[in-house]
């Protein structure tokens, strides 16, 4: 069995796949990482928005998306931890698809979102927490690992997050179509 490791800048930067897992050092932070990550996402969204139209931050989105099934398994074989807290580009990717498809440019309703997501990433209700540990149960360490092997274990990464996403869309869309 290979040793656990642990990330840093310099491990991060030794390949894209761990730059974009670890949210370009975001995840690196000593204090609530996913938070970090989710913050990052916050500013990228306000500056992409601000220069891309809405088909292109889709289709930004969708590549994100499915790229992060990749950088999210191969960092968490990297790391030798099935979901390290460090890995935070799950919180990414499912933080902008919440900004996209809210689709408020007011920045209360954005940080009321953030603040869901965040409470929903963090105490996983039912039925986040059933699938965050599903996958966590199912991970098995493996020295040689295949690509369709890196892509479920990023799926397992990234799911939990997706579902948190989903449910914070409805809630926020919900109150606001309350309020109004």
């Amino acid at each position: 069995m290979k040793a656990t490791r642990h990330p840093s800048l310099n491990w991060m930067l030794g390949s894209v796949h761990r730059a974009f897992g670890i949210g370009f050092g975001s995840g690196l932070a000593p204090i609530a990482p996913g938070t970090a990550g989710t913050l990052l996402a916050w500013g990228l969204f306000l500056i992409l928005n601000a220069i891309l139209s809405t088909t292109a931050m889709f289709v930004l989105l969708g590549v994100g998306t499915l790229y992060g099934l990749w950088a999210c398994g191969q960092c968490s074989h990297d790391l030798d931890r099935p979901d390290d807290g460090s890995i935070v580009w799950d919180e990414i990717i499912a933080f902008a698809w919440i900004l996209l498809l809210i689709g408020s440019n007011n920045l209360w309703v954005q940080a009321i979102a953030f603040l869901i997501f965040r409470i929903f990433d963090a105490a996983k209700p039912w039925p986040i927490n059933r699938v965050d540990q599903y996958f966590k149960k199912n991970w098995i360490h493996q020295e040689h690992i295949n690509p369709s092997q890196i892509i479920k274990h990023g799926f397992g990464i990234m799911i939990d997050d997706l579902i948190a996403a989903f449910f914070t869309i409805l809630i926020v869309m919900l109150g606001i179509h309350w309020l109004i």
